[in-house]
Formats: C-alpha cells, structure tokens, sequence
C-alpha cells in the first residue's frame, strides 16, 4: 500500500499530538498527582506510536512506544513523577520532534536515540535519575550521522584520493538571532577547506532556520581537526564545536548491523499493527460515520499568490475610483461604488484567512521557560492570556525571536531567586505574564514580570558609561526615558556575561526588528516591583490606511496607525526653542519636522501664512509633520523599494496611486527622535 498520500495528513497531526504532549507535561510538573493528565498525554503518545508505526517510521514507533511504558508505569502508580524523571521525558519529545521535522523536510526519520531510551528503560525498571546521570554530552542531535550507498562512495572516493572525513557537530549561543546566516558563515568556512557531504537536520531546514541550536555536518577535507575548530570557532555566535574524524569501512560495517536490526523492529511493529487490527478498523468506521469536517488544509503559498492578485485589485480600484471622478457618469459612478463595497468585503475575506493566533508562538515558550528556570535556579510561573489573538502570518513569522529575548531577560534580570524574593517579602515562585489583545488595528503583546525592576541609578551609570547620554542631560530625563536607554545598542546592565544575556545584544535588535514591522516596543518599571515590556504591532503588512499628502508636485503617504490628527497652524505660533521649531499642541510642547527638507523637494517661490501639520506619535513621543497639502485617506498596497533602495532614510516603502503615480510611504519611527 501506497503510504506516501497520508504522509501530510500524519506530519500534520503528529505535531499537535508532540504539543499536546509538551502543554500536559507542563501541566504534569505543576500537579504530579493529577492521573487525568497523564492519561492525556498518554493517549497522545499511543496515537502518535500506532500512527508512526502504520506509516513504517520504526524509530519514532519505538522511542514512543518506550515513553508509554513510563507513562503507563505513572499512571500505575509505580512511577513517581520527578523534575528529573520529566527532564528525560522532555527530551524523549526533542528526539520525536526532530524526527517529525526530519520526515517533513523529506528524510526518512531516523535518529540515534539509544541513550534516551536507556534512560526511559533504567525510569521503567524503577530508577530515579539525578541530576549527575544526565548525559554529558550537551548536544541534542544525533551522536553521529547515517549514510546511505550513494554517500558512502562518495566518502570512500574521497579516501582514495587523501581526503580525511570528519563529524562536525555545532552549537550556536542561545541568543543568536539570525541562525541562518550563522548556518551560511559556517558552510562557506568549511567549503573553503573542503565540501560538506550531509548535514542532520537537512540543508533546507537549516536555511528556513527549523533547528534548535545544534546540527552535525559531515565534512571531507586535507584540513586537520584543529584548523577545522579554529575555523567554526571564529564563527561569531557559535557556542561549542566537536570536531570527530570518520572511520568510513568501520562505519559502514556498524550500519549494516544497524539495518538488520531495524528491519526486525519494523517486522516486530507489523505484528503489533496486526494484532491491533480489529481495534483499528472499528475506529476507521467511527470515524467514517462522524460528521464531515468544515476545515481544509490549504498551503500558504496559495495564500500568498491570492494576497498578491488582490493587491493588484487594489491598485486596478484606485484607478477605476478616479476615472469615474473625473468622468462623473451617473452609472459608471454607481458600478464602482458597489464594486468597492464588494473588494473591500473580498478583502477582509482574504486577510482574516492569512490570520494566524499568536498561540502558534507562545506554544514554544512554556518549555523554554521551564529549562530557563532549572537552568538558573529560579521558580517562575509563565502566565498566557489572550493566546488565541489573531496576526497577519508575515508578522508572525517575524515575532518569535523579540519575545525570546523579552522573556530570557524577564526570567534572567527581572524575576529573582528565590531566597531573595523571601527577603523581599514575595513568593519563591516569580510569575511572567504573556498577553496579547487587540485594540484598534493593532495587536498589543505584554510581557510582565513581577522581579527585581529595572534600576535607575545602574541604568544611568551604565549609559554615561557608554557616552549614551551626557551628565547635562541627567536630570532632565523622566523615569520612562531612563528606561527607554535599555534599547540601546550595545547597551547592558549584567554584571557578568552568561549564555543568557550580557553580551550587550538583544533589546536594541528586538527594538529594530519591531520597528521594521511597523510597530514600537515600550518599556515601564517599578524597582522592586517588576517591569512591563509593551509591544505595538500592525494587523498586517501588505494593505495599509494612509494619508496622501502632497509636497510641491510630489505625493507622500503617511500611515494612519501613525497619526494622532492633522492641524492648520499659523506661521506666528511656530515658536523656537533650542535651534528647534516648535509648536503648542494640546499643552505639549510639539517639535516640527519639515519634510521638504528632509526630502530635499525643491521649495516654491511663494510661502503661504499656515501650515499643515500632521501630528505622528511613536510611543510617547510626539513630532508634526509640515506638508504643503492634505489629499485625503485612502488604502495602498505597501511595496518594498528592493535591494537596490534598502537604506533610504525615513522610507518604509512605495505604493501606486489611482492615476499611475508612485507615492513613497513615510517611515515616522524613523523621524521622530
């Protein structure tokens, strides 16, 4: 039987059955004693063996089927559950995870998994692992890599011809942020000295960056393992290389062994499937008889390719809006009105379905937090609310690292220990808070700490330090600014550098990938209390509301996430403070920015007595813009400026105007100062 049909259908639902799993694991640690989570999470992890089996994935079938025996011996009550007991299970769930990605990425799924079913085996028998017996070995990928005939020749050839082989197995630091072009740096070392044959987890996930930290390469070369090492190990923001040269023949033997026995393992999971027929089958008909599913699975590409066809109507509406304007036929007009009303049902259509929960990234962080925790010897409590608050999938794509950073600075900086929180009168247990909720055309993440706060005086000190700010410009800052320097490049408050955090990078690329979405990232503290990081993002990226403005011949759009309002404002109410125009908005003192001349437009001989002011906010700042004239409100289709325009100033973008004319959208985080 062909199986290769069901093969998105099983990695599907395998990686809901691994969440569900990692979520009641969670779950378990909080109340070891609640049987109906095991008997959750073991029905996942029974699915998940029947599925893998049926399928032909006999390691993954096998390393299941041993976690269900620990599982069963806890629900038996023979097993007392542990942190250490569920460290071992946590790491049974990599494996199968890293398995799951494996087949995705079309691979065959097997894995070295020996040394974490030895350790289920020694859990089954009654064993209580510490946390001395953990493995030495800090690498999560395979211990060594399999070959196939093709690449065995290929190796052996190279043998003939005086190459050496060598396993490579990388680690980058927990806090690199572009893990792809570290992955890139590194192929580019090795392929000056030599070529690299096979890489676990597979090229295309290292590039789409579907890896932890670590991943093994198999190299050949007439280099020595030292220049190899020095190599990687120049590679900034790798953490750990081992560097093991291959024995090609004795390998080759090893894996033979190795093919017999899994050819008994699956001959054995046949059997099993057999005896279990009957059960499968009377669950094949319930399913059979239950109601249809109202869902269907469609690839984001297909999603891509209709948000581009609708952009181009979107453009194609503009133009039709304003030749019927300029037309003024009764029924022309009546035509492109209703066909307006209906383009603009078709787009909330079309954007709602490129919605994704912000669940689909907060699901990662329970785990990452757990580890964290053990890891410092902290106890905290991760809070999600509002998981199921809906995002644009391109914004998605690009928010899981900030918060990575927030929440690995709120568990390191913010939450204390726990003998220092009972002197300070709080619970040993720190509590985060992850919340996200809409408001507006906006989607506004929270990450909240009770810990430690952020401290002033330190802040202060380690930004004059820096020459960040000056000793005159002290006293004139508010707390809230004070606070605002932690985005500084470079800047950090950590006494000492960790794996977690004082490298003084971080919040000022968490800052600058947020404003790259077109959002903004605030920060409030109360010593001693904790802090709040807020985070401000657009739904989406693509169609976006702006005001059209015109200076001299050439229109600009400005965002209306942006604005506050606009305002005519008389020449002899601009004011002059510090070398700066200023003007009085609502009893705040707003500074005036002249796009004419940040865009260099060509000023007309004549200089009306008003001005137009559009008034933009970032965070808690404020500037108005001066434009000649406003134009009106419309929505665009933002367009990137490509590779060739990456770094005009106060540029986010260009869009097509209804009468063909290109309109630059401006950049206001970039112009606020």
């Amino acid at each position: 039987m062909d199986m290769s049909q069901y093969l998105e259908i099983f990695i599907d639902e395998s990686k809901e059955h691994l969440q569900a799993i990692n979520e009641q694991l969670l779950e378990l640690e909080k109340a070891p004693e609640d049987m109906a989570i095991v008997n959750e999470i073991f029905r996942s992890a029974h699915t998940l063996k029947g599925m893998s089996a049926t399928m032909g994935f006999d390691d993954l079938a096998n390393l299941t089927h041993q976690m269900e025996n620990v599982l069963d011996g806890i629900r038996n009550h023979k097993i007392a559950v542990t942190p250490e007991i569920l460290d071992v299970v946590f790491q049974a769930v990599d494996h199968l995870e890293a398995m799951i990605m494996a087949i995705a990425a079309g691979g065959d799924g097997k894995r070295d998994v020996k040394e974490v079913v030895e350790q289920l085996k020694r859990i089954e028998q009654g064993e209580v692992p510490s946390s001395a017996e953990r493995p030495s070995n800090t690498f999560s990928v395979p211990l060594r890599q399999t070959y196939g005939e093709f690449e065995y020749n290929v190796l052996q050839q190279s043998k003939e011809q005086g190459f050496s082989a060598y396993e490579i197995r990388v680690k980058l630091r927990a806090d690199c942020l572009l893990k792809s072009a570290r992955v890139y740096m590194i192929f580019e070392a090795l392929n000056e000295a030599g070529e690299v044959i096979k890489s676990t987890p597979p090229v295309e996930m290292l590039e789409e960056e579907q890896f932890d930290q670590e991943f093994l390469l198999t190299v050949v070369t007439k280099q020595s393992a030292e220049q190899l090492y020095e190599r990687l190990m120049k590679v900034s923001e790798v953490e750990e290389v081992e560097v093991v040269p291959l024995d090609i023949d004795r390998r080759k033997e090893t894996d033979g062994a190795g093919e017999e026995h899994e050819t008994a393992l699956r001959q054995q999971a046949a059997a099993v499937q057999e005896e279990k027929g009957k059960t499968t089958e009377k669950n094949v008909a319930a399913r059979q008889s239950a109601p249809p599913n109202k869902t269907i699975r469609v690839n984001i590409e297909r999603l891509d390719i209709l948000m581009n066809l609708f952009e181009e109507l979107v453009i194609d509406r503009g133009r039709l809006e304003q030749i019927a304007r300029e037309l003024n036929h009764p029924e022309l007009n009546e035509t492109v009105e209703r066909m307006s009303r209906i383009s603009s049902d078709l787009q909330t259509i079309i954007l709602n379905m490129r919605m994704v929960p912000v669940e689909t990234v907060f699901n990662r962080f329970p785990r990452m937090v757990r580890q964290l925790a053990r890891e410092l010897g902290k106890k905290v409590n991760l809070e999600i609310i509002g998981a199921e608050t809906e995002l644009d999938r391109t914004v998605i794509d690009e928010i899981g690292d900030p918060l990575v950073h927030l929440l690995r600075n709120a568990i390191d900086h913010g939450i204390e220990t726990p003998d220092v929180r009972r002197a300070s009168g709080k619970p040993e247990e720190g509590t985060v808070k992850l919340k996200a909720y809409h408001s507006g055309n906006h989607v506004f993440i929270e990450i909240e700490d009770d810990g430690a706060g952020i401290k002033r005086e330190k802040v202060l000190q380690k930004a004059l330090d820096r020459g960040i700010v000056s000793q005159q410009n002290i006293a004139n800052l508010t707390d809230k600014q004070v606070y605002e320097l932690i985005f500084a490049p470079g800047f950090s408050t950590a006494d000492h550098i960790s794996d977690i955090s004082g490298r003084g990078v971080g919040l000022d690329v968490v800052k600058s990938t947020i404003e790259s979405l077109g959002g903004t990232v605030t920060v409030d503290s109360e010593e001693g209390k904790g802090s709040i990081f807020s985070i401000q993002l657009p739904l989406t990226l693509s169609i976006i509301s702006v005001l059209l403005v015109e200076i001299q011949q050439e229109k600009y759009a400005i965002p209306l996430s942006s604005i506050i309002e606009t305002a005519i404002i008389k020449k002899e109410d601009i004011l002059h403070v510090h070398n700066q125009q200023v003007i009085d908005f609502r009893g705040k003192v707003v500074p005036l920015v002249f796009l004419k001349d940040i865009f260099e437009v060509p000023a007309a001989a004549a200089e009306e007595e008003v001005v137009s002011v559009v008034i933009v906010r970032k965070g808690g700042k404020m500037a108005g813009l001066v434009v000649d004239s406003f134009i009106g409100q419309q929505e665009v289709v933002l367009k990137s400026l490509g590779n060739y325009l990456t770094s005009v100033f106060a540029i986010s973008g260009a869009t097509i105007l209804g009468d063909g004319q290109v309109a630059l959208i401006i950049d206001c985080n970039a112009l606020i100062k």
